[in-house]
């Protein structure tokens, strides 16, 4: 049996003030994956959560959605899909009773008993069970289970799995959305991930007996601990430090005979805009620019030797723009002090305020220019949210709709 392992779409994304919808990213990859899935033609598709990248995703968002389950529906594939923490579950799981019947099973909510579903194996006539763990949270599963010792992901998972009928002598795949690590250690993550680092983490023992684990969450492609525990990282780059990863695309997955090592190949996707980061003197990047004839790309740049004034923004930005390439990131890395160790340029940020090092960020991005005193007023509050909350617990969601509301009322932020 092979299937399709994807993860993290994120539909209606902004990055860097730019829509990946409305700049036509997010439904040209749609438009790749459904020729990819005509090519290969799969037994099944699983989509490891993070489907939107807001718990309340705009109408766009569920459009380009339903635009790829109904290609993936006429294909007559089996489509699975769990909700991540950007998800709302319950909006996720809205239909899903008719949608199960043209064989798309969504998993948006967690239940004692995890929804499965058994997948027939065109080659020997056997059944692969596809178990759907959404994202979930200690609290909630100690709940669930009536289990007051229940404090960590790590517990909260192995006392979920525990609780579940599986026939481990049989093919079985989990598919789930987490912090998983190996040896207590975490991998490079992708770059635009939120509520990781540090955050949730479970070990990939806790998985021991599936013939293979689909991942979501960290949005980079690669194995944690074996290699049948992946994640398949994001379609497009949605950071620029997510361009460490060389290709992306669906990662391919084909079960042999129970005991045999599934095989996994990436099939490359290529982007609508190419992500690259540049970083050098001012002289080196104008140089590297007249040589390249890079177009349509979405470019950050790093500037080492001086700050960034109005010439030389307007000079990148006319070059990249006459080329259908965007700016996305201009930024200078320069000290008027000198170099100054990593240690000390750490223990400076540890001493600023939120309020300070969003000053900062705002500054960089924007040629110099301080942030206005709304924008400031937002950040104050924001600010405010973080020193008086506990630093383990989740974000709350009410807390959420007011920094949007007040975003909103200054400029429409969406992030």
């Amino acid at each position: 049996m092979k299937f399709l392992h994807i993860a993290d779409l994120h539909f209606g994304k902004t990055i860097y003030g730019t829509s990946m919808i409305e700049s036509g990213d997010q439904k040209d990859w749609i438009e790749k994956f459904i020729g990819l899935c005509t090519e290969e033609k799969p037994d099944a598709i699983v989509i490891a959560g993070d489907i939107y990248d807001r718990s309340a995703p705009s109408g766009d968002a569920v459009m380009l959605l339903d635009q790829m389950i109904t290609s993936i529906n006429e294909l007559d594939i089996p489509l699975m899909m769990i909700a991540g923490n950007h998800d709302s579950g319950q909006r996720l799981s809205f239909g899903s009773n008719i949608l199960s019947k043209g064989k798309v099973y969504v998993a948006g909510l967690t239940g004692a008993e995890i929804s499965h579903v058994s997948i027939t194996d065109p080659e020997n006539g056997e059944e692969v069970t596809f178990w759907l763990m959404p994202y979930l949270f200690p609290e909630q599963i100690s709940v669930l289970l009536q289990d007051d010792s229940i404090h960590s992901y790590d517990a909260a998972v192995r006392a979920l799995l525990k609780k579940q009928d599986i026939d481990y002598t049989k093919r079985n795949v989990l598919v789930a959305h987490q912090n998983v690590i190996a040896d207590g250690k975490e991998a490079e993550r992708g770059g635009s991930e939120s509520m990781v680092g540090g955050v949730g983490q479970i070990d990939y023992t806790a998985f021991d007996g599936f013939d293979y684990v689909a991942l979501g969450h960290i949005h980079s492609a690669y194995a944690v601990g074996r290699p049948e525990v992946r994640y398949a990282g994001t379609p497009l780059c949605y950071h620029f430090a997510e361009t460490r990863q060389a290709k992306k695309g669906p990662l391919l997955v084909t079960i042999g005979e129970k005991g045999e090592q599934p095989k996994v190949e990436l099939k490359e996707l290529k982007p609508l805009h190419k992500m690259r980061a540049l970083s050098g003197t001012a002289e080196e990047i104008r140089n590297l620019l007249a040589v390249d004839d890079g177009r349509n790309e979405y470019i950050s740049i790093n500037i080492t030797d001086q700050r960034i004034t109005p010439a030389i923004s307007n000079h990148f930005r006319d070059v990249l723009t006459s080329r259908g390439s965007i700016l996305m990131e201009l930024m200078s890395t320069y000290s008027d002090f000198g170099t100054i160790s990593a240690a000390a340029k750490a223990k400076a940020v540890e001493e600023k305020t939120v309020e300070e090092l969003f000053s900062d960020l705002y500054r960089e991005r924007n040629d110099d220019e301080p942030p206005t005193d709304d924008e400031y007023d937002l950040m104050k509050f924001v600010g405010e949210l973080v020193r008086n909350s506990d630093t383990h617990a989740e974000i709350d969601s009410k807390d959420i709709d007011r920094i949007l509301e007040r975003a909103e009322k200054i400029g429409g932020y969406d992030q």
